[in-house]
C-alpha cells in the first residue's frame, strides 16, 4: 500500500473513534440507556427522528401544566413558519396547550418533514423537576 492510501479497517487493537466511546465525543449519554420504541397500536409503526429537550419552558403553559405532565405523554408538533424568532419553528402541544418549542438549531429536519406533510408526533421521555428551564422536559420526535 502506498503512503497516500489508508487502510480500509482499523488495526484490531485500535480504540473506536471518540464519538463511539461511552462518555466521550459528540453526545455522551448522561441518563439511562434508551431501549427500542415500543409499537403503539393507535399510531402504528414509528421511526425515531431525534431526542431533544423542550425550549421555551417558562414562556408557555409548561409550568402551569407541570403537575399533570407524565412520561410517555403524546405531544403534537405544529409548524410556525411565520415565527419572528425562527422561520423553522416547531411548537410542541399537549392537550391543546403550547408547552414550548423544539430548540432552534435542532428543528430543521422536523420542520422540513412537517412542510412535506409527514405524519410526526413527539412523546415525553423524561421530566426533571429541578432541571434548568430548557432541560426539564426531554422528548422523542417520531415519524409514523
Amino acid at each position: 500500500m502506498s503512503q497516500s492510501q489508508t487502510p480500509l479497517s482499523s488495526p484490531p487493537n485500535a480504540a473506536p473513534p471518540a464519538h463511539r466511546q461511552p462518555g466521550l465525543g459528540r453526545r455522551a449519554s448522561t441518563g439511562p440507556r434508551r431501549g427500542p420504541i415500543p409499537f403503539d397500536p393507535l399510531l402504528g409503526r414509528q421511526v425515531l427522528i431525534q431526542h431533544t429537550t423542550l425550549a421555551g419552558f417558562r414562556h408557555h403553559s409548561a409550568p402551569r401544566l407541570w403537575e399533570a405532565l407524565e412520561t410517555r405523554a403524546l405531544l403534537t408538533l405544529t409548524r410556525e413558519p411565520g415565527n419572528p424568532h425562527d422561520p423553522d419553528a416547531v411548537a410542541l402541544y399537549w392537550r391543546g396547550q403550547k408547552l414550548g418549542y423544539l430548540p432552534r438549531g435542532e428543528n430543521l429536519v422536523v420542520a422540513r418533514l412537517l412542510d412535506r406533510q409527514r405524519r410526526l408526533s413527539a412523546r415525553i421521555e423524561g421530566l426533571a423537576e429541578h432541571g434548568e428551564h430548557n432541560r426539564r422536559i426531554r422528548v422523542a420526535v417520531l415519524m409514523h
